[in-house]
């Protein structure tokens, strides 16, 4: 991808986020612990299924040659990317995800991977990639072989390290903070958990 086409990809990305309202302001605390004044609720931009159809097909295109066989994601906000990018590479191509049972992630409903079966896993947001590493973790284990991880946004500001190859759409630089050194909490504003269910701690 040239510069120019990565640029174009890039404006019309935001667009995306902006017109959905993907991009939070506030105070919030992630899934990694961190607090932070932004958040990138992911699940507004993929309500729509012509973006997510649109998402899915832009980081389907970085792994269109990897000979990929299955798209894993971890639940909730791999669920939607994995089936937009599986729909993107082929009739062929499946489309599961991982869910954390008693504290570590797993393959549940059903769901299984062959020794040597080529996986992608995806994600919609990664800060410290805890959750996708489980599910690389976890596919390796049962002998699968993973030819990459690709994510909507990456926000671990260069700090990921993945094992496999690592394709992101948007790289967001966004300012992290520990609790115990968060301005906004010694201003005393309350702190959001974004999810499934937004709630006030």
């Amino acid at each position: 991808m040239n510069l120019e086409t990565a640029e174009k990809q890039q404006a019309a990305i935001m667009e995306m986020f902006s017109r959905s309202g993907a991009l939070l302001q506030g105070h919030f605390r992630l899934t990694s612990g961190l607090h932070s004044q932004q958040y990138m609720q992911c699940a507004l931009v993929l309500q729509y299924p012509q973006y997510a159809q649109a998402l899915g097909q832009m980081l389907g295109q970085r792994f269109q040659e990897a000979g990929v066989q299955t798209v894993i994601g971890p639940a909730l906000g791999g669920v939607v990317v994995a089936h937009e990018v599986a729909r993107s590479l082929g009739q062929n191509v499946r489309s599961i995800f991982a869910e954390r049972e008693a504290g570590k992630m797993s393959l549940r409903r059903g769901f299984a991977v062959s020794p040597g079966e080529r996986l992608l896993v995806v994600e919609d947001v990664v800060t410290t990639g805890g959750s996708v590493l489980e599910v690389v973790e976890l596919v390796q284990e049962m002998g699968a072989e993973v030819v990459g991880v690709g994510v909507l946004v990456d926000r671990s500001g260069g700090k990921l390290s993945c094992p496999v190859r690592f394709e992101s759409l948007l790289k967001m630089n966004i300012q992290t903070y520990s609790p115990d050194d968060c301005p906004f909490c010694r201003q005393g504003i309350p702190v959001v958990k974004p999810g499934s269910r937004q709630q006030t701690v």
